[in-house]
């Protein structure tokens, strides 16, 4: 259903019935962008509330995304939009009320106009519209979501071209930062449908958009079959997780049912938010129901266990998990500096005296004497 008819047939199956509806090309569109914007900004060190916007497209799920923007934090004041006739400009004719609600009372009246000084540039319209001269009129270090299908408003290679410093996404597999609406339209469901919530509400997908923000900034010791052998990190290259990351479930699924129960929308409230994510964690990792007896009796009994080879990624990002589930307490042998700038670079968020100790073997005098024996 195109816009602007899809917003009042969604408000008005909103208004009469008592299940939730979720229109995905508005919503689901939304609540990744907003994830990518939200984590592009960390990036770049800027605030979402100083941020100006420019886009390009006013549909069903241009407007939906300036909503979620606004929502978490974006300034309305701070926004420009061009559809098909031109900017959203104050007293232009026939602007239906969505629209009308992004018109401003601006001299501006053209794309180029609008991307002028525009710290981020959202489209949701079509191929080639956004030129290598309008992306070199940006602010620095620009963030570019150019969204249309199946060719975007601008190839990343050409706005890198002209722009080294932006940061871009698209909705093509075949660059970083594929803005895919698979990655939370499921798992949404998953958590209203399992609390029995009467609406998909706006602290909902406001939960959805920081579960996922939160999954891309953490490290992962368990996405080889997500990701390959290279398992990413946050930055420029890697702000959303991937469709089929195996985090996504347990994640946006407990985060969407607890902003239902934290919003008073959910009729049948989960007791017990740990045995739930559990009870999610067993439809990825089909190993969780054998193994749970083994992590029971890890958590009561906890070990004091040796990690001979602290250093190493593979090993930093194993302690993680085991620091997370509360299996063991670990001692990592390793040079300080080294495991310091590994965690840092790994984003991990365990902490050296807290929730590890760790042994510099240099310390010990006998060192240099083994491994020259050795």
């Amino acid at each position: 259903i195109k816009a602007p008819e899809c917003f009042i047939v969604e408000r008005k199956l909103r208004e009469r019935m008592k299940i939730p509806v979720f229109h995905d090309d508005q919503h689901g569109t939304a609540i990744i962008v907003g994830a990518a914007i939200y984590n592009a900004l960390e990036v770049v060190g800027k605030d979402i509330g100083q941020v100006k916007l420019a886009t390009s497209g006013a549909g069903a799920a241009g407007i939906a995304c300036l909503d979620m923007l606004v929502a978490l934090g974006l300034k309305p004041e701070n926004i420009l939009a061009v559809d098909r006739d031109g900017v959203l400009y104050s007293g232009r004719p026939n602007l239906d009320p969505d629209k009308a609600r992004y018109a401003r009372d601006t001299d501006k009246r053209t794309l180029a106009d609008i991307v002028d000084g525009a710290d981020i540039f959202l489209g949701l319209s079509a191929a080639g519209v956004l030129k290598p001269e309008m992306v070199a009129t940006m602010a620095e270090r620009p963030i570019i979501l150019a969204l249309a299908n199946p060719n975007p408003e601008i190839l990343p290679e050409h706005a890198k071209a002209v722009r080294p410093d932006c940061i871009i996404a698209t909705g093509r597999s075949d660059y970083p930062n594929q803005v895919n609406n698979a990655l939370c339209f499921p798992y949404i469901f998953r958590g209203a449908l399992d609390v029995g919530a009467t609406v998909i509400n706006e602290a909902m997908k406001t939960a959805c958009v920081k579960a996922i923000a939160a999954l891309a900034r953490r490290e992962a010791s368990d996405l080889g079959a997500a990701y390959g052998d290279e398992i990413p990190c946050f930055g420029p290259e890697y702000l959303i997780p991937r469709p089929f990351d195996p985090r996504l479930l347990v994640e946006l699924a407990a985060a969407v049912a607890q902003a239902a129960m934290d919003s008073g929308v959910a009729l049948r409230p989960i007791a017990d938010m740990a045995a739930y994510r559990e009870k999610l964690g067993q439809f990825v990792y089909r190993t969780s129901l054998m193994m749970k007896p083994v992590y029971d009796r890890a958590r009561a009994d906890k070990q004091r266990v040796v990690y001979a080879e602290g250093e190493e990624e593979v090993v930093l990002r194993a302690v993680q998990t085991v620091i997370d589930d509360g299996l063991a307490f670990p001692i990592l042998i390793g040079r300080p500096d080294v495991i310091a700038t590994r965690i840092e670079r790994l984003g991990l968020r365990m902490r050296e005296g807290v929730d590890f100790e760790l042994t510099n073997q240099d310390d010990d005098p006998r060192f240099n004497e083994y491994w020259q024996y050795y």
